[in-house]
């Protein structure tokens, strides 16, 4: 699992801020070779810091707090130890939430007597939710769209209210305690089995442990090197879609704890529910090529994907490359 040597360098840095031309050329070449960059410039860092005590102090309570917030066959919601990724089970703990105030937030199950958690996840969530629109933007000006059509003309759109956020922490050794282990899926050989996102865009915090990496089209696999107060920044099935594979969604994994825990918090920004998702006219315009994916419904993609997190239902994931369009 050895990354390419000095593999930071082939993840750029942009300044939300203020992004530079020389920024937005790195960022096209990234995101045509593996789908990740970072971003500084945000004015989050004390959402951040506050996020990480938090997460830190959820994941440390016992089963009496955990228990009761589980995620369950029905509900995607809460607490889970258990998760899979190409058949395979995880060797990490997660608590997951949707938008507070939107449609599914009453699916939402926050822990008993812990109402920081509940305010400061919720401010994340407000917050993470402009910032991905803002970097949606730069990516679109990267990509060379942003001066000649709106977001809304090109079908170039994310939606907090059907997007997600996780806290993750991955600890040393297995997250199941002993006595619970058996009839579950084995352990795969990494904490996190290698895959893609199906949205739009993911906003990773991790923290300053690693063990995160990108597979590169030219390089391999390279570390995606943790940044104090930086967004990692990975494109999801949705971009590869929409722009007939010009970028790259971010295939990724997380290389197993052997000394301490890791923790990271990914906001998860997905389109709108009823996107019909297809190339984008203008994308395939610019490039002169034929659509290279038929059209599919993202409500149904993202449900598939969401079940075979929980369960393994003895076949493969569902995947974008099952919506290819044949030669």
């Amino acid at each position: 699992m050895s990354p390419t040597p000095d593999a930071s360098s082939l993840v750029p840095t942009v300044d939300l801020s203020a992004p530079t031309a020389t920024e937005l050329t790195a960022v096209d070449a990234a995101c045509r070779d593996h789908g990740f960059f970072l971003l500084v410039g945000h004015g989050a860092e004390q959402l951040i810091a506050d996020m990480w005590r938090i997460t830190e102090t959820f994941f440390a309570q016992d089963e009496t707090v955990k228990g009761p917030v589980r995620r369950t066959v029905d509900n995607p919601f809460g607490y889970w130890d258990r998760e899979l990724t190409k058949r395979k089970r995880d060797h990490k703990e997660v608590f997951d939430y949707a938008d507070p105030s939107g449609p599914t937030g009453h699916l939402n199950r926050w822990p008993a007597g812990y109402d920081e958690f509940r305010t400061t996840l919720t401010e994340f969530y407000d917050t993470f939710s402009q910032l991905a629109t803002d970097t949606l933007g730069v990516i679109r000006d990267a990509l060379g769209l942003g001066d000649e059509h709106s977001a809304e003309e090109l079908g170039f759109l994310n939606e907090r209210t059907s997007s997600a956020v996780r806290l993750n922490h991955y600890p040393v050794g297995d997250p199941v305690p002993a006595e619970q282990r058996e009839g579950l899926a084995e352990l795969g050989p990494t904490a996190l089995g290698y895959h893609t996102d199906p949205g739009v865009l993911t906003l990773l915090l991790q923290d300053d442990t690693g063990g995160l990496q990108a597979e590169s089209t030219t390089h391999g696999w390279i570390d995606v090197p943790p940044l104090t107060d930086a967004i990692v920044v990975n494109l999801g099935d949705t971009m590869q879609v929409w722009t007939n594979d010009q970028y790259k969604a971010a295939v990724h994994r997380v290389v197993p704890m052997t000394e301490r825990s890791r923790y990271s918090i990914p906001y998860f920004s997905n389109p709108p529910r009823h996107t019909v998702l297809k190339p984008l006219t203008a994308v395939m315009a610019a490039e002169g090529a034929d659509a290279r994916y038929r059209s599919f419904g993202w409500k149904e993609y993202i449900a598939g994907r969401m079940a075979d997190n929980f369960a393994d239902y003895g076949v493969e994931d569902i995947q974008i490359s099952d919506y290819l369009v044949e030669a």
